[in-house]
C-alpha cells in the first residue's frame, strides 16, 4: 500500500486550499494511506476530510512559547516519532516554508517533494527537498497546491475542485440565520467596526437572523456591539473549529473579510460575500461550488451599500 504525506500545518486559510489536493489525490491513489501533518487547532478541520487516513498534530505555536518547558521536548519527542513511524512513498511540503514546514519535511522518512527555488517565497525550503516541481507563483493557492501534489505523484489534476467536505451531512439548523465574520488576525484586512455595525443594523432591517462568532477578546467585544445594533443576533461561546464549521455549513449565508473561517465558508459551499480591503482576491480569493461575491481589493475598502448589493446578487433578499 503506498504512503502519502502532505504538510500544510497552517494557516487555516491555506489549510481549506491544500484540501482540493488531497481530495485529487485519493481519487489517483484510492487505496494509498493518506496523512496529513497540521497544527493542532486545524487537525477537527482536517479529520473532516474523508479522504485522510491519518491527522499527525503538531504544535509548533505552543511549543515555541514555552520552548525550554519539559512537557514541550516530551511533546515534540513524540510528535517526531509519530512522523518517522512510516516510510512514505511521498513527502508532499505545499507549505514552502523553511522552519515552518521544509524542517519537518527532512524529518520524515520518504522521497520529497517541494516547489523548487523559483516558485517559492523562501528559497531556502526548496534545498530540502528531493525533487523540486516549479509551479506559477502567480496562480490561486487552491491551483498550486493540486498541481505540486499532481507532479509529485504523477497525474494531472483535471477534476472540478473538490474540498472533500460535504455540507448537507455537517449542517443541522434549527432556523435560518447568517454568519458574520468579521474578525482577522491581520490588522490591514479589517473592515471598520462602523462598517460591521452599519451591515449588522440594515440585515436586521431585513429580518436576517446573525451568529456572530469570535476568536478573541477584541473580536468578542466587536460581535457585542454588533449584536447590540441588530435584533435577533446571537454572540456565541468561543467554540472548537469542528463545531464552528457545522454552524457555518448551517447557514444560510456568510459575509466576512479575508479569514479562514470565510474560506471554510467558501469550501462548503455556502452563499458568501468576501470583504477584501488590504489583500489580492486573484491570489487568494474565496473558492467554491456555491455563489460567491466579491468586494473591495487590495487598497480599496468597500462600503455598506457594496456589501448588501452583492448578497441582493448572489440571490440574498
Amino acid at each position: 500500500m503506498d504512503r502519502i504525506l502532505f504538510i500544510k500545518t497552517s494557516s487555516l486559510g491555506d489549510v481549506i486550499h491544500h484540501m482540493p489536493a488531497v481530495t485529487d489525490a485519493r481519487r489517483s491513489r484510492q487505496n494509498a494511506h493518506l496523512a496529513w501533518v497540521v497544527e493542532e487547532a486545524f487537525a477537527p478541520l482536517v479529520r473532516l476530510h474523508p479522504a485522510v487516513d491519518e491527522v499527525i498534530a503538531v504544535a509548533q505555536r505552543r511549543w515555541r512559547k514555552a520552548a525550554l518547558a519539559p512537557r514541550t521536548w516530551r511533546e515534540m519527542a513524540a510528535f517526531i516519532g509519530a512522523l518517522r513511524r512510516h516510510e512514505y512513498d511521498a513527502v508532499i511540503d505545499s507549505q514552502g516554508l523553511f522552519f515552518k514546514s521544509a524542517l519537518l519535511a527532512r524529518l520524515a522518512r520518504g522521497e520529497r517533494h517541494g516547489y523548487d527555488a523559483a516558485s517559492i517565497r523562501e528559497r531556502a525550503a526548496s534545498s530540502v527537498y528531493d525533487v523540486r516541481h516549479r509551479i506559477g507563483r502567480a496562480l490561486h493557492a487552491v491551483a498550486r497546491n493540486r498541481l505540486l501534489t499532481g507532479a509529485a505523484l504523477d497525474y494531472a489534476p483535471d477534476a472540478a475542485i473538490d474540498f472533500g467536505l460535504e455540507r448537507h451531512k455537517l449542517a443541522n439548523p434549527q432556523f435560518p440565520y447568517g454568519v458574520l465574520l468579521h474578525g482577522t488576525a491581520r490588522a490591514h484586512k479589517e473592515w471598520p467596526p462602523a462598517a460591521w455595525i452599519a451591515l449588522g443594523r440594515a440585515l436586521a432591517e431585513r429580518r436576517h437572523r446573525l451568529i456572530l462568532p469570535w476568536g478573541s477578546t477584541a473580536e468578542w467585544e466587536r460581535s457585542g456591539q454588533i449584536a447590540e445594533a441588530a435584533a435577533m443576533s446571537t454572540v456565541p461561546q468561543r467554540q472548537e473549529l469542528d463545531t464552528i464549521t457545522r454552524m457555518i455549513a448551517g447557514a444560510s449565508f456568510v459575509v466576512g473579510v479575508d479569514t479562514g473561517l470565510l474560506h471554510l465558508a467558501a469550501a462548503l459551499g455556502v452563499p458568501l460575500v468576501a470583504i477584501f480591503v488590504g489583500s489580492e482576491p486573484g491570489l487568494t480569493g474565496p473558492v467554491g461550488r456555491g455563489p460567491i461575491g466579491v468586494v473591495g481589493g487590495k487598497g480599496l475598502v468597500p462600503s455598506v451599500e457594496d456589501v448588501l448589493t452583492a448578497l441582493d446578487q448572489i440571490g440574498l433578499r
